[in-house]
């Protein structure tokens, strides 16, 4: 009498890979989700060269807050996986960078940032910095316009260069996108690089205000970042750098921001944007807007605190 094992005769190698995928796929045919991209380890979702030591700051940063933090994140599909881009991100916080750093490197691309200079003379983090290609902006300086070369630098090297067009944590009271000063346009015209509008919410719970302090970091925080498609400003590319386009491409800009964090709030926007020009802070739209971003220096912000 033969066995049951011999009745039946030896498994066929494609009977064993059914078998297997049958186990894996849940009942009605759908394969299971794939795992999201904040989820997954960082050598599966970036795939571009990276510096040793902005890969190891990425990995450590993701490594201590995401004990503490819930990350939705969304809109990555938008994010060109190469070729040069400007990412523009409404700020809200001092943990900013760190939060708009890791959601760009786990979409597959290494962030390059225009920081304030003053970070660049502290010990070892300066050095980490530079080491990691970070850009210095020297504000209220004959040298802050160094720093839209090597932003224009970085694109052309196929680099992802990360722009706040607010320049500093808004002034609006309630956290919404204020005016935008002209530096994100002017490079975007320049270089025909796309400008990808990022809205984030969240991170003013872990660090509110300006001052840098502790980072409140319990209960957990729920950090949302969407990023939307190209700002569409082809048809000013071309023409001439006059202070109407580069205003009419920055509002472009902070429109699509606004439209994003207002989906992370399931809130409409206020109907005018806070400008912190304007005596009253929130001012009309007005026809005689300046270039708030010269290459040169401004004299009318020099107290305003550089973040």
């Amino acid at each position: 009498m033969l066995s049951r094992s011999a009745s039946v005769g030896p498994r066929r190698p494609e009977m064993e890979v059914q078998v297997a995928e049958s186990l894996r796929t849940p009942q009605g045919g759908d394969k299971p989700a794939r795992r999201p991209r904040s989820r997954r380890g960082l050598r599966q979702v970036n795939r571009e060269p990276g510096d040793p030591v902005m890969i190891g700051a990425v990995w450590t940063l993701n490594l201590l807050f995401s004990p503490f933090i819930h990350k939705d994140w969304r809109g990555q599909e938008h994010i060109p996986q190469t070729g040069g881009l400007i990412v523009a991100v409404n700020h809200i916080s001092n943990v900013d960078p760190i939060m708009a750093g890791l959601y760009l490197a786990y979409s597959g691309r290494w962030p390059r940032f225009l920081a304030k200079g003053s970070l660049f003379k502290i010990p070892v983090l300066g050095w980490a910095l530079r080491s990691a290609g970070q850009i210095p902006v020297q504000r209220n300086s004959r040298q802050a316009s160094q720093a839209i070369r090597a932003a224009r630098e970085a694109l052309e090297q196929g680099r992802a260069v990360v722009i706040y067009p607010e320049a500093t944590i808004t002034y609006d009271p309630e956290l919404w996108p204020m005016e935008g000063r002209t530096g994100a346009a002017r490079i975007a015209l320049d270089t025909g690089c796309p400008v990808i509008p990022v809205g984030q919410w969240g991170a003013e719970e872990i660090m509110w205000g300006k001052k840098v302090h502790f980072p409140k970091l319990l209960p957990r925080k729920t950090v949302r970042l969407l990023a939307g498609p190209p700002v569409p400003l082809d048809d000013l590319r071309g023409q001439p750098m006059t202070s109407q386009n580069l205003v009419q491409a920055t509002d472009r800009i902070m429109d699509a921001i606004s439209s994003l964090v207002a989906e992370l709030r399931q809130a409409p926007p206020p109907a005018q944007r806070y400008d912190p020009r304007k005596p009253k802070g929130r001012a009309e739209a007005a026809e005689t807007k300046v270039d708030a971003v010269p290459l040169e220096p401004e004299a009318d912000r020099e107290k305003e605190e550089p973040t």
